[in-house]
């Protein structure tokens, strides 16, 4: 059962330049000490270019029920600005406790702590299923990533009682918040078809930018909810808004906006799709307008799986953590289809930012949460 200590494997993991959809080793560390822990693999690749092909893995300890999955992904966001960093994003720097690197809370850390925590587990022999559900593809469009792997565990008889993934749910310090749901997304990209022409004969050309602004008016004038108990108002925020009409002179042919619509349990994902889809109609019949709805609203009602990850923060730190919805998405959104999940994980204040980090103190915490929980969960008690 030999591996790498916990400290290291953050900083082996941090060192892939795993930039979304490559894989750049870091799937290959994690099952190489998976393996040693006794774990079967299964490295799944899916899908083709331009989103892929992406790398995923599945390992399994074990056979029957309980079965427990631990959840998260070795993809990360670009580094971004270079110059801004204080050290290089992949060299995995630690410099008085602390990790630097892309990745470190979100959430090459919280990988490591799940390993460690595992190691742990099999050092016990408890009876039941541990799985771990690796995706490269979080970070993207989510494409070949873990619905596939899902897809593939539900043809393999793998499905799991209870998932939770390591998504960096700490707010202000390690165990404060657990997230339980989160809203669905819905991205939508508007083309107004007009008809070029000089600006001085308007009576000759058909200006796009006046129905596009009408919509986007009439879009942003309805109040979508109050929002509920467990989450806030939806929102739709205009992202983008192009024209490319270099000349002063001339009417253009054409005028484009996105938009993104972050929504509560109170919409599906199609009806909020009919509903931008007639808004255009109405002020633009000669429209092109495509929508991707990334995931729907989705909540773990309170009740055993968060109480359980509850009582285990509890026990390890001595706080009780807030129970949330807020923030953008996971790729628990599509786990929730197969079994109750909830999310808990490091603080998550400098993830996609320059100097992202994590303190090797909360990593060594984490896995003694993540441990509480497998103890919990496979106690013949429970």
């Amino acid at each position: 059962m030999a591996g790498l200590a916990l400290a290291e494997l953050a900083r082996a993991l941090v060192r892939c330049p795993s930039v979304t959809p490559e894989d750049a080793g870091a799937l290959a560390i994690l099952e190489a000490e998976l393996k040693a822990l006794g774990f079967t693999t299964h490295r799944l690749q899916f899908g083709e270019a331009p989103d892929g092909p992406v790398d995923n893995l599945f390992a399994r300890l074990g056979e029957g029920a309980p079965h427990f999955a631990l959840a998260g992904h070795s993809d990360v966001v670009p580094a971004g600005d270079l110059a801004r960093w204080s050290v290089d994003p992949f060299e995995g720097h630690v410099a008085e406790g602390i990790l630097v690197g892309r990745g470190a809370a979100d959430m090459k850390g919280a990988l490591a702590a799940m390993v460690e925590a595992a190691r742990r587990h099999v050092a016990r022999g408890a009876p039941g299923t541990l799985s771990f559900i690796i995706t490269g593809d979080e970070e993207g469009p989510a494409t070949f990533g873990t619905t596939r792997v899902l897809d593939w565990m539900e043809a393999h008889g793998a499905v799991p009682d209870a998932v939770l993934v390591g998504e960096p749910t700490s707010v202000r310090q390690l165990g404060d918040c657990v997230k339980i749901g989160r809203r669905g997304s819905l991205n939508a990209w508007i083309t107004v078809l007009g008809a070029q022409g000089h600006v001085a004969y308007p009576d000759r050309a058909d200006n796009p930018v006046r129905r596009l602004i009408r919509i986007l008016a009439d879009l942003q004038a309805r109040r979508l909810d109050e929002g509920n108990g467990w989450f806030s108002p939806s929102n739709l925020e205009v992202v983008d808004l192009e024209v490319g009409n270099p000349p002063t002179n001339m009417i253009p042919a054409r005028a484009s906006a996105r938009l993104n619509i972050r929504f509560n349990d109170c919409h599906k994902g199609a009806d909020l799709a009919g509903w931008i889809e007639q808004v255009v109609a109405t002020h633009a019949p000669a429209n092109e307008t495509r929508i991707r709805i990334s995931g729907e609203a989705f909540l773990t009602e309170p009740g055993p799986l968060s109480r359980l990850v509850s009582d285990a923060i509890e026990a390890v730190t001595g706080l009780t953590p807030a129970l949330s919805t807020s923030g953008g998405t996971s790729d628990a959104r599509f786990i929730r289809r197969l079994a109750p999940v909830v999310e808990f994980g490091l603080p998550g204040a400098s993830m996609h930012k320059v100097d992202e980090q994590a303190a090797l103190a909360d990593i060594a915490r984490l896995a003694d949460i993540y441990d509480e929980v497998l103890k919990r969960f496979f106690s013949p008690a429970r």
